[in-house]
Protein backbone atom coordinates (compact mmCIF):
# COMPACT_ATOMS: atom_id res chain seq x y z
CA UNK A 1 0.00 0.00 0.00
CA UNK A 2 1.47 3.44 -0.90
CA UNK A 3 2.37 5.84 1.88
CA UNK A 4 0.48 9.08 2.38
CA UNK A 5 3.25 10.93 0.53
CA UNK A 6 3.17 8.48 -2.38
CA UNK A 7 -0.61 8.81 -2.64
CA UNK A 8 -0.27 12.60 -2.75
CA UNK A 9 2.29 12.29 -5.56
CA UNK A 10 0.04 10.00 -7.58
CA UNK A 11 -2.89 12.35 -7.04
CA UNK A 12 -0.83 15.37 -8.11
CA UNK A 13 0.34 13.54 -11.22
CA UNK A 14 -3.23 12.67 -12.19
CA UNK A 15 -4.40 16.20 -11.47
CA UNK A 16 -1.67 17.62 -13.72
CA UNK A 17 -2.40 15.09 -16.46
CA UNK A 18 -6.09 16.01 -16.40
CA UNK A 19 -5.32 19.73 -16.51
CA UNK A 20 -2.94 19.29 -19.44
CA UNK A 21 -4.99 16.73 -21.38
CA UNK A 22 -5.79 19.24 -24.14
CA UNK A 23 -2.55 21.24 -24.05
CA UNK A 24 -0.68 21.13 -27.36
CA UNK A 25 2.74 19.47 -27.20
CA UNK A 26 3.92 21.10 -30.43
CA UNK A 27 6.22 24.10 -30.12
CA UNK A 28 6.41 26.43 -33.15
CA UNK A 29 9.79 26.26 -34.84
CA UNK A 30 10.88 22.97 -33.27
CA UNK A 31 13.19 21.04 -35.56
CA UNK A 32 12.11 17.59 -34.40
CA UNK A 33 9.33 16.15 -36.53
CA UNK A 34 5.87 16.18 -34.99
CA UNK A 35 2.24 15.41 -35.67
CA UNK A 36 -0.56 16.33 -33.29
CA UNK A 37 -4.31 15.98 -33.66
CA UNK A 38 -7.37 17.07 -31.75
CA UNK A 39 -10.38 15.22 -33.08
CA UNK A 40 -14.09 14.89 -32.50
CA UNK A 41 -16.24 11.95 -33.41
CA UNK A 42 -19.84 10.95 -32.68
CA UNK A 43 -22.63 8.59 -33.73
CA UNK A 44 -26.33 9.13 -34.37
CA UNK A 45 -28.36 7.71 -31.44
CA UNK A 46 -30.08 5.05 -33.59
CA UNK A 47 -29.01 5.19 -37.23
CA UNK A 48 -25.65 4.09 -38.74
CA UNK A 49 -24.47 7.67 -39.23
CA UNK A 50 -21.35 9.27 -37.79
CA UNK A 51 -18.87 12.09 -38.21
CA UNK A 52 -15.13 12.50 -37.59
CA UNK A 53 -13.48 15.94 -37.52
CA UNK A 54 -9.75 16.37 -37.00
CA UNK A 55 -7.60 19.49 -36.42
CA UNK A 56 -3.93 18.64 -36.99
CA UNK A 57 -0.47 20.18 -37.02
CA UNK A 58 2.09 18.38 -39.17
CA UNK A 59 5.79 19.31 -39.03
CA UNK A 60 8.31 17.26 -41.05
CA UNK A 61 11.50 16.24 -39.30
CA UNK A 62 14.25 18.84 -39.75
CA UNK A 63 12.05 21.17 -41.83
CA UNK A 64 10.01 23.32 -39.40
CA UNK A 65 9.52 25.91 -42.14
CA UNK A 66 7.33 23.37 -43.99
CA UNK A 67 4.95 22.76 -41.09
CA UNK A 68 1.26 22.98 -41.99
CA UNK A 69 -2.17 22.81 -40.43
CA UNK A 70 -4.58 20.14 -41.64
CA UNK A 71 -8.33 20.10 -41.32
CA UNK A 72 -10.09 16.77 -41.90
CA UNK A 73 -13.77 15.84 -41.95
CA UNK A 74 -15.55 12.60 -42.79
CA UNK A 75 -19.28 11.88 -42.76
CA UNK A 76 -20.10 8.18 -42.57
CA UNK A 77 -23.43 7.04 -43.99
CA UNK A 78 -24.01 3.36 -43.30
CA UNK A 79 -27.44 3.47 -44.91
CA UNK A 80 -26.21 4.35 -48.40
CA UNK A 81 -22.41 3.79 -48.10
CA UNK A 82 -22.17 7.29 -49.56
CA UNK A 83 -19.44 8.45 -47.21
CA UNK A 84 -17.96 11.89 -47.83
CA UNK A 85 -14.40 12.91 -46.91
CA UNK A 86 -12.67 16.27 -47.23
CA UNK A 87 -9.36 17.78 -46.19
CA UNK A 88 -7.90 21.28 -46.24
CA UNK A 89 -4.23 22.19 -45.78
CA UNK A 90 -3.11 25.66 -44.72
CA UNK A 91 0.09 27.44 -43.75
CA UNK A 92 1.00 27.04 -40.11
CA UNK A 93 1.06 30.83 -39.90
CA UNK A 94 -2.75 30.67 -40.15
CA UNK A 95 -3.00 28.26 -37.21
CA UNK A 96 -2.66 28.22 -33.45
CA UNK A 97 -2.48 25.31 -31.02
CA UNK A 98 -2.73 26.31 -27.37
CA UNK A 99 0.16 25.03 -25.25
CA UNK A 100 -1.24 26.22 -21.91
CA UNK A 101 -4.99 26.21 -22.55
CA UNK A 102 -7.38 24.32 -24.81
CA UNK A 103 -7.77 26.28 -28.02
CA UNK A 104 -7.11 25.25 -31.62
CA UNK A 105 -7.42 27.22 -34.85
CA UNK A 106 -6.74 26.02 -38.38
CA UNK A 107 -7.39 29.02 -40.65
CA UNK A 108 -11.03 29.95 -39.89
CA UNK A 109 -11.86 26.64 -38.21
CA UNK A 110 -11.82 26.66 -34.41
CA UNK A 111 -12.02 24.10 -31.62
CA UNK A 112 -12.44 25.22 -28.04
CA UNK A 113 -13.98 23.89 -24.83
CA UNK A 114 -17.56 23.03 -25.67
CA UNK A 115 -17.63 24.13 -29.29
CA UNK A 116 -16.30 23.64 -32.82
CA UNK A 117 -16.84 25.40 -36.14
CA UNK A 118 -15.14 24.98 -39.48
CA UNK A 119 -15.12 23.82 -43.07
CA UNK A 120 -12.93 21.37 -44.99
CA UNK A 121 -12.98 21.00 -48.77
CA UNK A 122 -11.12 18.95 -51.38
CA UNK A 123 -11.68 17.00 -54.60
CA UNK A 124 -15.14 18.44 -55.15
CA UNK A 125 -16.38 17.68 -51.63
CA UNK A 126 -17.01 20.02 -48.71
CA UNK A 127 -18.08 19.48 -45.12
CA UNK A 128 -18.80 22.28 -42.69
CA UNK A 129 -19.81 22.11 -39.04
CA UNK A 130 -21.10 24.31 -36.26
CA UNK A 131 -21.72 22.44 -33.04
CA UNK A 132 -21.49 22.40 -29.29
CA UNK A 133 -20.46 19.47 -27.13
CA UNK A 134 -20.23 18.66 -23.46
CA UNK A 135 -20.11 15.99 -20.80
CA UNK A 136 -18.95 15.25 -17.29
CA UNK A 137 -16.77 12.15 -17.74
CA UNK A 138 -13.14 12.57 -16.63
CA UNK A 139 -10.34 12.12 -19.16
CA UNK A 140 -9.38 8.56 -20.07
CA UNK A 141 -5.70 7.63 -20.49
CA UNK A 142 -5.02 4.70 -22.81
CA UNK A 143 -1.45 4.50 -21.45
CA UNK A 144 -0.34 4.54 -17.80
CA UNK A 145 0.27 8.14 -16.75
CA UNK A 146 4.03 7.70 -16.44
CA UNK A 147 4.28 6.91 -20.18
CA UNK A 148 3.09 10.31 -21.41
CA UNK A 149 6.26 12.25 -20.57
CA UNK A 150 9.14 9.99 -21.82
CA UNK A 151 10.13 9.69 -25.48
CA UNK A 152 9.05 6.04 -25.55
CA UNK A 153 6.43 5.18 -26.62
CA UNK A 154 6.75 7.61 -29.51
CA UNK A 155 3.00 8.00 -30.08
CA UNK A 156 0.68 9.17 -27.29
CA UNK A 157 -3.09 9.04 -27.19
CA UNK A 158 -5.75 10.03 -24.66
CA UNK A 159 -9.42 10.99 -24.48
CA UNK A 160 -9.90 14.36 -22.76
CA UNK A 161 -13.70 14.01 -22.94
CA UNK A 162 -15.23 10.54 -23.24
CA UNK A 163 -19.00 10.25 -23.69
CA UNK A 164 -19.26 13.74 -25.17
CA UNK A 165 -22.74 14.70 -26.40
CA UNK A 166 -22.95 16.85 -29.55
CA UNK A 167 -25.59 19.26 -30.83
CA UNK A 168 -25.54 21.45 -33.92
CA UNK A 169 -25.35 21.07 -37.67
CA UNK A 170 -23.24 19.51 -40.37
CA UNK A 171 -23.42 20.46 -44.03
CA UNK A 172 -22.21 17.68 -46.31
CA UNK A 173 -21.84 18.69 -49.97
CA UNK A 174 -24.57 21.26 -49.44
CA UNK A 175 -26.92 18.90 -47.57
CA UNK A 176 -27.79 20.01 -44.01
CA UNK A 177 -27.69 17.32 -41.31
CA UNK A 178 -28.98 17.94 -37.82
CA UNK A 179 -26.78 16.73 -34.99
CA UNK A 180 -28.93 16.31 -31.89
CA UNK A 181 -27.78 14.19 -28.98
CA UNK A 182 -25.10 12.32 -30.94
CA UNK A 183 -22.65 10.68 -28.51
CA UNK A 184 -18.92 10.30 -29.03
CA UNK A 185 -15.72 11.85 -27.70
CA UNK A 186 -13.11 14.58 -27.95
CA UNK A 187 -9.63 13.11 -28.42
CA UNK A 188 -5.95 14.13 -28.51
CA UNK A 189 -2.90 12.33 -29.91
CA UNK A 190 0.65 13.31 -30.84
CA UNK A 191 4.19 12.14 -31.45
CA UNK A 192 7.38 12.51 -33.56
CA UNK A 193 6.19 9.73 -35.89
CA UNK A 194 3.11 7.64 -36.45
CA UNK A 195 2.95 4.19 -34.94
CA UNK A 196 4.15 1.90 -37.71
CA UNK A 197 1.21 -0.53 -37.69
CA UNK A 198 -1.89 -0.44 -35.52
CA UNK A 199 -5.56 -1.02 -35.02
CA UNK A 200 -7.41 1.48 -32.83
CA UNK A 201 -10.93 1.18 -31.51
CA UNK A 202 -13.39 3.05 -29.38
CA UNK A 203 -17.02 2.67 -28.33
CA UNK A 204 -18.78 5.61 -26.70
CA UNK A 205 -21.92 3.88 -25.48
CA UNK A 206 -22.89 0.34 -26.41
CA UNK A 207 -26.41 -0.42 -27.62
CA UNK A 208 -26.79 -2.76 -24.66
CA UNK A 209 -24.96 -0.56 -22.14
CA UNK A 210 -25.26 3.13 -23.18
CA UNK A 211 -23.06 4.42 -20.34
CA UNK A 212 -20.05 2.17 -21.01
CA UNK A 213 -16.92 3.33 -22.83
CA UNK A 214 -14.13 1.30 -24.44
CA UNK A 215 -10.71 2.48 -25.66
CA UNK A 216 -8.28 -0.05 -27.14
CA UNK A 217 -5.31 -0.34 -29.51
CA UNK A 218 -3.15 -3.12 -30.89
CA UNK A 219 0.17 -1.79 -32.15
CA UNK A 220 3.71 -2.70 -33.15
CA UNK A 221 6.78 -0.70 -34.15
CA UNK A 222 9.74 -1.07 -36.48
CA UNK A 223 13.17 -1.25 -34.87
CA UNK A 224 15.64 -1.19 -37.75
CA UNK A 225 14.61 -4.04 -40.04
CA UNK A 226 12.70 -5.86 -37.30
CA UNK A 227 9.27 -5.52 -35.71
CA UNK A 228 8.41 -5.42 -32.03
CA UNK A 229 5.72 -7.84 -30.84
CA UNK A 230 2.17 -6.48 -30.82
CA UNK A 231 0.99 -4.83 -27.60
CA UNK A 232 -2.68 -4.28 -26.74
CA UNK A 233 -3.53 -1.69 -24.06
CA UNK A 234 -7.23 -1.58 -23.17
CA UNK A 235 -9.34 0.55 -20.84
CA UNK A 236 -13.03 -0.13 -20.18
CA UNK A 237 -15.39 2.01 -18.13
CA UNK A 238 -18.46 0.05 -17.13
CA UNK A 239 -21.05 0.32 -14.35
CA UNK A 240 -19.14 3.09 -12.60
CA UNK A 241 -15.80 1.24 -12.60
CA UNK A 242 -12.68 1.64 -14.70
CA UNK A 243 -10.82 -1.47 -15.81
CA UNK A 244 -7.33 -0.34 -17.00
CA UNK A 245 -5.67 -3.33 -18.66
CA UNK A 246 -2.90 -1.10 -20.01
CA UNK A 247 0.28 -1.74 -18.02
CA UNK A 248 3.17 -2.71 -20.32
CA UNK A 249 3.37 -6.31 -19.10
CA UNK A 250 -0.40 -6.65 -19.38
CA UNK A 251 -0.50 -5.18 -22.89
CA UNK A 252 2.35 -7.44 -23.99
CA UNK A 253 0.63 -10.70 -23.01
CA UNK A 254 -2.81 -9.73 -24.29
CA UNK A 255 -3.93 -11.75 -27.30
CA UNK A 256 -4.93 -9.83 -30.41
CA UNK A 257 -5.07 -10.23 -34.17
CA UNK A 258 -6.45 -7.89 -36.80
CA UNK A 259 -6.74 -7.81 -40.56
CA UNK A 260 -8.99 -6.38 -43.24
CA UNK A 261 -11.56 -5.75 -41.77
CA UNK A 262 -11.82 -7.53 -38.42
CA UNK A 263 -10.10 -7.53 -35.05
CA UNK A 264 -10.20 -10.02 -32.18
CA UNK A 265 -8.63 -9.39 -28.78
CA UNK A 266 -8.51 -10.76 -25.25
CA UNK A 267 -6.86 -9.61 -22.03
CA UNK A 268 -7.28 -10.69 -18.43
CA UNK A 269 -6.17 -10.17 -14.85
CA UNK A 270 -6.76 -12.26 -11.74
CA UNK A 271 -10.09 -10.50 -11.33
CA UNK A 272 -11.52 -10.06 -14.84
CA UNK A 273 -11.26 -11.25 -18.41
CA UNK A 274 -12.20 -9.08 -21.38
CA UNK A 275 -12.53 -10.53 -24.87
CA UNK A 276 -14.01 -8.88 -27.89
CA UNK A 277 -14.33 -8.47 -31.61
CA UNK A 278 -14.63 -5.45 -33.86
CA UNK A 279 -15.58 -5.74 -37.52
CA UNK A 280 -17.07 -3.86 -40.43
CA UNK A 281 -17.47 -4.48 -44.16
CA UNK A 282 -14.96 -2.86 -46.50
CA UNK A 283 -17.72 -0.56 -47.71
CA UNK A 284 -17.91 1.02 -44.25
CA UNK A 285 -14.34 2.40 -44.51
CA UNK A 286 -12.78 5.45 -46.08
CA UNK A 287 -9.08 5.56 -46.96
CA UNK A 288 -6.95 8.50 -45.83
CA UNK A 289 -3.31 9.45 -46.41
CA UNK A 290 -1.33 10.48 -43.33
CA UNK A 291 1.99 12.26 -43.77
CA UNK A 292 4.68 10.84 -41.48
CA UNK A 293 7.11 13.34 -39.87
CA UNK A 294 10.24 11.25 -40.66
CA UNK A 295 9.09 11.02 -44.28
CA UNK A 296 6.74 8.94 -46.36
CA UNK A 297 3.03 8.36 -46.01
CA UNK A 298 0.78 5.94 -44.16
CA UNK A 299 -2.68 4.75 -45.15
CA UNK A 300 -5.40 5.03 -42.53
CA UNK A 301 -8.47 2.85 -43.07
CA UNK A 302 -11.13 4.59 -41.06
CA UNK A 303 -14.71 3.79 -40.05
CA UNK A 304 -16.88 5.04 -37.22
CA UNK A 305 -19.80 2.67 -37.85
CA UNK A 306 -18.30 -0.72 -36.95
CA UNK A 307 -19.78 -3.59 -34.97
CA UNK A 308 -18.32 -4.46 -31.57
CA UNK A 309 -19.09 -7.24 -29.09
CA UNK A 310 -17.35 -7.45 -25.73
CA UNK A 311 -17.44 -10.24 -23.15
CA UNK A 312 -16.58 -9.15 -19.61
CA UNK A 313 -16.13 -12.01 -17.15
CA UNK A 314 -15.88 -11.37 -13.42
CA UNK A 315 -13.72 -14.27 -12.25
CA UNK A 316 -14.69 -14.16 -8.57
CA UNK A 317 -18.38 -14.66 -9.37
CA UNK A 318 -18.18 -16.35 -12.76
CA UNK A 319 -20.63 -13.80 -14.18
CA UNK A 320 -20.16 -12.82 -17.83
CA UNK A 321 -21.69 -9.69 -19.30
CA UNK A 322 -22.02 -9.12 -23.03
CA UNK A 323 -21.75 -5.56 -24.32
CA UNK A 324 -22.51 -4.99 -27.98
CA UNK A 325 -23.23 -2.37 -30.59
CA UNK A 326 -24.23 -2.84 -34.21
CA UNK A 327 -22.67 0.28 -35.67
CA UNK A 328 -21.32 2.64 -33.01
CA UNK A 329 -17.69 1.48 -32.85
CA UNK A 330 -14.71 3.42 -34.18
CA UNK A 331 -12.21 1.18 -35.99
CA UNK A 332 -9.02 2.39 -37.67
CA UNK A 333 -6.06 0.55 -39.18
CA UNK A 334 -2.79 2.31 -39.97
CA UNK A 335 -0.62 0.50 -42.48
CA UNK A 336 2.06 0.72 -45.16
CA UNK A 337 0.23 -1.91 -47.19
CA UNK A 338 -1.28 -0.73 -50.48
CA UNK A 339 -3.31 -3.89 -51.18
CA UNK A 340 -6.14 -3.27 -48.73
CA UNK A 341 -8.64 -2.42 -51.46
CA UNK A 342 -10.08 0.73 -49.81
CA UNK A 343 -10.14 3.73 -52.16
CA UNK A 344 -8.11 6.65 -50.83
CA UNK A 345 -10.45 9.61 -50.51
CA UNK A 346 -7.99 12.28 -49.33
Amino acid sequence: MPSEGQSATVSATLETAVQEANHARYRPGQTAGHYESFFLRANHPQRPLAFWIRYTVFSPDGRPEDAIGELWAVYFDGETAGHVAAKSEVSLAACSFGASAFGVRVADAVLRPGGAQGRAASAGHAISWDMTFGGSAPPLFLLPLEFYAPEIPRAKSLVPLPMAVFHGTLEVDGRPIEVSGWTGSQNHNWGPRHTDHYAWGQVAGFDTHPESFLEIATARFRVGDSWTPFATPLVLRHRGQEFPLNAPAQAAVAKAAFGYFHWDFASETDAIAIAGTVRAPKAAFVGLTYYNPPGGEKHCLNTKIAYCELHLTHKHTGETEVLSTRNRAAFEILTDDRDHGVPISV
